[in-house]
């Protein structure tokens, strides 16, 4: 019977909840927000009061919110031409955007270069077919298929960044190829959170969906955070707990979101050369400074051998671990000094 599990924190936080610890004046506490990015967003840090701390979660919810409605590809909101109304558009005609757009497709373009396109963000018309043929098999696992063969490969057809028209002058997007799409989904989350979090307070630990940054040190004499990272095999358990001042941690696994095919299991992480979920690792864990970086870094380790994956950490001075398939765990240079447990 096909399912599909949706881990939220892939990276949990393991700071505790409430308002369970105190340093000198200022009391620990966390906020919860459900809306953003169809996960889970939790908001830790200090202050001196839950009137003072709740402000600011709200800040940084209402800002995440913009950069939700923004990159959402699913629904229009009031007001606002957002990455549905640029792929509505496609073939059509160019569509006015807020400049945030603008600077997430010049970001994602040169993600798409330096992956030697593995991350690319215009292969929607592909990641729709397997968003939709996984959304029925969660619905009806019984009769649970896979995105048909021909119609896999005549998307592909349509996922060329040469095809997506940035004009930063009138900040305008437009497809040239009716026939495509675009899918922010792996970079919109860590992208917005560092955008976000550039202008938040220092000291707060932020997840959304696990994609976790950490704006600056506990209060108490610059103490790090600590943030565990989840074992694909048991989710409940985790493979090392890692210190975090400042900068990001992001994941990517086949243990995230997936769904059963006559009892084998296809994950959301589809390589663009193959058309079909990777299968060469379990999960890839990337610490880097910036949070978009680490997002598209993430998802290009999970589909590049080890060694093409060390040479893309070095460009941007990021660090990693690999889990392959039968548990083992590999590191990039750098990442051991990072592990607490």
């Amino acid at each position: 019977m096909g399912r599909i599990f949706s881990l939220f924190l892939v990276l949990v936080l393991l700071t505790g909840c409430g308002r369970t610890n105190a340093i000198g004046e200022k009391t620990q506490y966390q906020a919860t927000f459900l809306e953003l990015f169809d996960t889970v967003t939790t908001i830790i840090g200090y202050a001196e009061s839950e009137e003072e701390f709740q402000q600011t979660a709200g800040q940084l919810r209402d800002s995440l919110k913009e950069y939700h409605q923004l990159f959402d590809i699913y629904e229009t909101y009031e007001g606002m031409n957002n990455l549905k109304t640029v792929n509505d558009q496609a073939g059509i005609a160019p569509v006015e955007v807020d400049k945030r757009i603008i600077d997430l497709l010049i970001d994602c373009r040169s993600y798409y270069e330096a992956t030697d396109k593995k991350v690319n963000v215009a292969m929607g018309s592909v990641l729709s077919l397997w968003h939709e043929t996984r959304t029925a098999g969660i619905e009806d696992p019984e009769n649970a298929r896979l995105p048909e063969f021909e119609r896999l490969e005549e998307a592909a057809l349509h996922c060329s960044f040469d095809t997506v028209i940035i004009d930063e002058k009138n900040s305008t997007v437009f497809l040239a190829d009716p026939e495509q799409s675009l899918d922010v989904g792996a970079v919109a989350k860590g992208w917005s959170v560092q955008k976000v979090c550039e202008q938040a307070p220092s000291g707060l630990l932020v997840s959304v969906g696990g994609n976790v940054y950490a704006t600056g040190p506990k209060p108490d004499k610059d103490a790090p955070w600590v943030v565990g990272i989840q074992s694909p095999e048991k989710p409940e358990e985790f493979l090392h707990t890692l210190l975090l001042s400042k900068g990001s941690i992001v994941s990517s696994g086949d243990y995230q979101r997936y769904y059963q095919v006559e009892g084998e299991t296809y994950h959301h992480i589809i390589d663009p050369d193959t058309r079909y979920p990777a299968d060469r690792w379990r999960a890839v864990t990337v610490v880097c400074q910036d949070s978009g970086l680490a997002d598209a870094l993430s998802t290009a380790l999970f589909l590049l051998s080890q060694e093409e994956g060390n040479r893309l950490l070095k460009e941007f001075d990021a660090k990693a671990m690999w889990v392959d398939k039968e548990g083992n765990q590999y590191y990039s240079e750098g990442f051991e000094e990072l592990i607490r447990t």
